[in-house]
């Protein structure tokens, strides 16, 4: 499992660094149109600090604090900063996964968490965070088109 989960972590998280790069300029990777929360530049942040902190730290013991805060209210973040945050993060990710022992699959994930399992298990949460991943990353896709059409 682990070698698959790696490798779908790796791919997707290229698959939002191309989106990223496809968004037509600068400023329309941060505009919030009418009715959106979250512009893609937001989203990214908070991937990047959600992964940085769930698996990087959590799990592969990288030293990390993360501003959960600083991820909904950055703003103008250079967009080749977050594509180079976006492949630290894919980097880390796919080391920590190499690194773990697969027995740690079924132990406790380190983060317990308010609406999880009590206990849940680490393999449990990766999948979670896979999850959590795609769910960002289409947002992200319909918003990069939603902003390029305006």
């Amino acid at each position: 499992m682990l070698p698959e989960l790696r490798d779908l972590f790796v791919r997707d998280l290229e698959k939002l660094t191309l989106e990223l790069e496809a968004y037509p300029d600068e400023a329309s990777v941060w505009a919030v149109p009418d009715g959106v929360l979250n512009s893609g530049g937001t989203l990214a942040l908070h991937l990047i600090g959600n992964l940085s902190q769930f698996v990087g730290a959590d799990l592969g013991g990288v030293a990390f604090v993360r501003d959960r805060v600083a991820e909904f209210a950055r703003r103008d973040v250079p967009r080749a900063e977050l594509i180079a945050s976006l492949r630290g993060v894919s980097a880390l990710v796919a080391s920590t996964l190499d690194r773990l022992d697969p027995a740690a699959l079924d132990a406790p994930h380190p983060a317990q968490l308010p609406g999880f399992p009590q206990g849940m298990s680490t393999r449990f949460f990766l999948v979670h965070l896979y999850g959590h991943l795609n769910w960002h990353l289409g947002q992200v896709n319909y918003h990069r088109r939603m902003v390029a059409a305006g």
